[in-house]
């Protein structure tokens, strides 16, 4: 019976289609899909939404297929998911299937933090629409997403993601995922912007496991007749899955970084000396390569120079503009001593200059890092690492100059040193979160370290000590030109490495995902 029944069940669209055979006069469309579109658009102060009925949902993936086929998505993307929630007791347990996608949030992080405004809320709609012409494929609102919506697209060299099948719902037609669900799990609904705004930053519910509502507001509404047990957890919950490493923003974090502190060595130098110049020189060529790293990670590096449009509100437009800033006081600076007209005010001003907007742009980029709220780049970490790195990376660069000269001072190694132990200790600290009780995001980050990662934690702390072991050793022969240029390497080395674990072992929020093998 069960079998016969299986054989018979249709999708929205057989449905109407059985109906509209069968019936005497031919019906409207909005006739059968009264409970899955609304018959009406969103008044003022409303939007649409996705309802989806959990107990209907049977992860069958339908509308997995038909996303992926009406908007002919590259071949590993997909813009709905469905994921798998468990728990409750042995004699009760709790298991249940969800579909996911764009929230179409009353607050999108995606649209606060793209530098290029590819993102608009629609006025009438609420939907949340990505602008492809405008992308320039930066990812940033991949990271500021606690949900996993947008998807890097290689091929095209942008993000995209869900758009509710907006031109489908102006021709009063279900979106392609309602329409395929064989057992009309989704469906789309109308919500009032402000009732939402109020219930999700008030501590309403959302969907136990998911990311808090509080941050963007999801309109998204999941309902349930059956109770949902209190530890409920994704299926993927304990899954250890690396981040991308994004080695461009590697090189260029380090690299800015190392450059910032650098031009701060060369101004506390005397501005005639050899050692300064070079110092000055060396940083040029740092910032040089650092900054057209950076443009690799894009996918539309030409459509870069639109990042201003961005400056009101996201963090990466500031940073863009800041190191724009930068990059031209920065060659002012190096390049003034060269003309006899410059005076020495004129170059200290330039000095300052450089070194004020790079220490703004480091700022900055932690910023672009701290926005995200990603407890392994929370304000602590993200501004102790990359200021650590541009004093540490700037003063071990700056005594391999004076070395070469003999100029180096023990005073300044030993607090270099104790400067750069402090700041692997404290990275060594993260580490513990992976025997507390439970599961946080700094235990995630911690047990990915320990064992995925383990070959990169390992590496990174061989070359910190390394490093540490150089200082110690200049210590007891400051002149020696070879231990300086091992110091700087393996410092460089490292600080290479602790930004690839920056990246990797961040744990990235989302909706709740399958069994990972």
């Amino acid at each position: 019976m069960l079998l016969k029944e299986q054989a018979t069940l249709q999708t929205p669209v057989g449905v109407f289609s059985a109906q509209h055979d069968s019936a005497p006069h031919e019906p409207s469309q909005a006739q059968f899909y009264k409970q899955l579109l609304p018959l009406s658009k969103p008044a003022a102060g409303e939007q649409y939404a996705f309802k989806v009925d959990l107990d209907k949902c049977t992860g069958c993936k339908a509308c997995v297929s038909a996303c992926h086929s009406l908007n002919g998505l590259d071949e590993d993307e997909t813009w709905r998911d469905v994921g798998t929630i468990s728990g409750g007791l042995a004699s009760a347990s709790y298991t249940q299937t969800v579909t996911t996608a764009c929230h179409h949030c009353a607050d999108p992080a995606c649209l606060n933090g793209c530098p290029v405004l590819a993102y608009e809320k629609d006025p009438d709609t609420g939907i949340v629409r990505h602008l492809d012409d405008q992308c320039i494929g930066c990812q940033y609102c991949a990271l500021k997403c606690p949900y996993d919506v947008p998807k890097y697209s290689k091929k095209l060299g942008i993000v995209r993601k869900c758009d509710m099948c907006h031109s489908r719902l102006a021709e009063g037609e279900a979106p392609a995922c309602v329409q395929a669900c064989p057992t009309e799990a989704i469906r789309i609904t109308i919500v009032n912007t402000e009732s939402t705004l109020a219930a999700a930053r008030s501590g309403g519910i959302f969907l136990p496991t998911a990311p808090d509502p509080a941050y963007t507001v999801p309109t998204t509404q999941y309902v349930s007749a059956r109770e949902i047990p209190d530890d409920v957890e994704a299926a993927d919950l304990h899954a250890l899955r690396p981040e991308p490493a994004h080695l461009p923003l590697v090189l260029m974090l380090v690299l800015t970084q190392l450059s910032v502190g650098l031009y701060g060595w060369a101004l506390c130098q005397p501005q005639a000396s050899s050692e300064s110049t070079l110092a000055r020189i060396v940083a040029l060529i740092a910032m040089a390569i650092g900054l057209a790293a950076s443009t690799s990670h894009l996918g539309r590096p030409l459509g870069a120079w639109r990042a201003f449009l961005g400056l009101r509100r996201s963090w990466l437009s500031r940073e863009i503009i800041v190191f724009a800033a930068f990059s031209l006081f920065a060659a002012a600076y190096t390049l003034a001593p060269l003309i006899e007209f410059c005076t020495f005010a004129v170059v200290q001003a330039f000095g300052f200059a450089t070194v004020l907007s790079g220490l703004f742009g480091v700022f900055c980029s932690a910023m672009i890092y701290v926005d995200t709220r990603r407890p392994f780049w929370s304000l602590p970490i993200s501004l102790g690492k990359f200021f650590g790195s541009t004093v540490c990376l700037g003063a071990v660069l700056g005594l391999c100059i004076a070395a070469d000269a003999g100029e180096v001072s023990t005073i300044l190694l030993c607090g270099l040193l104790i400067l750069y132990a402090t700041k692997l200790v404290l990275e060594s600290l993260q580490l513990r979160a992976a025997y507390q009780s439970g599961i946080s995001p700094a235990k995630h980050s911690a047990r990915l370290m320990l064992f995925p990662l383990r070959r990169l934690l390992i590496a990174r702390y061989v070359t910190g000590l390394a490093g540490l072991l150089c200082l110690g050793l200049l210590c007891l022969a400051p002149a020696s030109v070879a231990v300086a240029l091992i110091a700087g390497l393996t410092f460089l080395a490292g600080e290479l490495l602790e930004r690839v674990l920056f990246f990797q072992a961040v744990a990235a929020p989302k909706m709740p995902g399958a069994v990972y093998s």
